[in-house]
């Protein structure tokens, strides 16, 4: 960490930069338990001092550090710091480029037997193009307790920056692999998620099974319609456009599936 007097020293551009930089770090520490307090209340001290920093987020910074450092949250005053000083620089973060929470980082070193899934509960994306896309289906397939992913030839790249940095982390420990549809288990149901099917509230969720999600611009392929035996379910939308985004779409659609399985009874280990 740069000490204190160097970046008090630094004119306001560069050091405005390099506090955030700072605060970043701090973050990360703070989240697996370590990080200097006291360094954090003096990058603080600096950080006020810039006028750039909007005074809303000036005075809500403020607000937080006032008052003894015991009745103060670190995390909270860091994380704030750090996007006021974004904000003045004009550069505000993707959510790939958020910070891990840490009851996920506490899991992703923890043993994966540990993780509750919904056994047989698994999705295959096939042909989603944008690794932002793709990183998101791995975030929610894990959130809502899928046992296994897997990914067509043509999915964006697993390993993909973007990919890894919007799965928060949960590529690390959420199984997956690079599979066909003809690789796919031959002893589980497959349905599509795909319009022109029975509606959401409708439809009657396998116990186990694989849900297949299409790209973003076709769908689900002609193959892929015909490997889902099992059927086609549809979210009803009501506004003009008629659209949803990929991750989103599946959000909606595991939160409905997974909430079938605890009213059958059927809960995750």
């Amino acid at each position: 960490m740069v000490p204190l007097y160097r970046l008090d020293r630094l004119p306001f551009g560069q050091r405005r930069r390099k506090l955030a930089m700072s605060f970043a770090t701090l973050e990360r520490q703070i989240l697996a338990g370590s990080g200097d307090l006291e360094y954090l209340w003096g990058l603080v001290k600096l950080a006020l001092e810039d006028s750039s920093i909007d005074p809303v987020h000036r005075d809500e910074l403020s607000a937080l550090v006032s008052g003894p450092p015991e009745n103060r949250d670190p995390l909270r005053v860091c994380n704030h710091a750090r996007h006021a000083l974004l904000g003045a620089i004009g550069t505000f973060p993707a959510e790939w480029d958020l910070v891990v929470p840490a009851g996920l980082a506490a899991v992703v070193d923890g043993p994966r037997t540990a993780r509750p899934f919904f056994p047989g509960v698994c999705v295959y994306a096939e042909d989603i193009r944008s690794p932002f896309n793709l990183g998101s289906i791995f975030r929610t397939a894990e959130a809502f307790g899928a046992e296994r992913l897997y990914a067509s030839p043509l999915c964006a790249p697993m390993v993909h920056p973007r990919a890894v940095r919007s799965s928060m982390g949960t590529q690390d420990y959420l199984p997956h692999s690079v599979s066909s549809l003809d690789d796919l288990p031959g002893d589980l149901p497959v349905f599509a998620l795909e319009t022109g099917g029975t509606p959401l509230e409708d439809f009657e969720f396998p116990e186990r099974g694989i849900v297949i999600i299409g790209s973003e611009e076709l769908g689900v392929s002609p193959e892929g319609l015909k490997k889902a035996a099992y059927g086609r379910v549809t979210i009803p939308m009501y506004g003009l456009k008629a659209s949803l985004n990929v991750g989103v779409a599946f959000g909606i659609l595991m939160e409905r599936w997974t909430s079938y399985l605890d009213c059958s009874a059927s809960k995750p280990f």
